[in-house]
């Protein structure tokens, strides 16, 4: 029998490694990557049947990545494993087209049990904060204020890369763009903000959770 394809994108070598190895018995591991820009484009080559991501990645964090995937009509589906719990994160990530959210602490078999449920076509969220998930929902406000939802998607790769301290002339490369069109994203991502320097942005990107701490 054919076993799945899973395609592993994390920065931390130990952490990738590991999910390595907890998988390899029973999947064909395709790939390690480990930014969220690499995830996209081995998305794309690799063909896999699920993916698993953590959403604080450089470049590219994890749910602009599972966005980009989900608009190329990639058939993969997607679990993120993270550190974050808080359950605005858990919103985006479904949002975005994620089948499963599990914890990084969590047990190994939980996440076996979240990547059998996204191949059989269902959702899995970690219990541990399902409720406060579905509180939110419920009062309207999974999106939470501060979030990023009102930007662009260009608009949300600067704004990430501006919080990594990218200069105008690395975010034109990464984004396959001019310097000045970079500078001009940045100057529209301000006035949207409604910010006034590159501190300020940055302090939104961590509030918003596009840049993670």
């Amino acid at each position: 029998m054919e076993r799945s394809r899973v395609l592993i994108a994390d920065d931390h070598c130990v952490v990738a490694e590991g999910l390595r190895g907890l998988l390899e018995p029973q999947f064909e591991v395709v790939g390690i990557v480990s930014d969220g820009r690499q995830l996209v484009a081995a998305a794309k080559t690799s063909d896999p049947d699920f993916i698993i991501l953590d959403i604080s990645m450089p470049s590219l964090n994890g749910i602009e990545a599972a966005r980009q995937i989900r608009a190329a009509h990639s058939r993969a589906k997607m679990i993120v494993l993270t550190m974050h719990s808080e359950p605005t994160y858990a919103a985006r990530a479904l949002e975005a087209g994620a089948s499963g959210f599990v914890l990084k602490h969590a047990a190994a078999s939980e996440l076996v049990t979240a990547i059998q449920a996204a191949l059989e076509g269902g959702t899995y969220v970690t219990p541990q904060i399902a409720g406060d998930l579905l509180n939110s929902i419920r009062r309207g406000n999974a999106a939470a204020a501060g979030s990023s939802e009102e930007l662009t998607p260009r608009q949300r790769e600067v704004l990430q890369l501006v919080a990594e301290g990218r200069s105008a002339k690395e975010i034109a490369v990464l984004l396959h763009i001019s310097r000045r069109t970079a500078e001009f994203h940045k100057a529209r991502l301000m006035e949207a903000l409604g910010v006034q320097n590159t501190a300020e942005l940055i302090q939104y990107a961590i509030r918003s959770g596009v840049t993670p701490v």
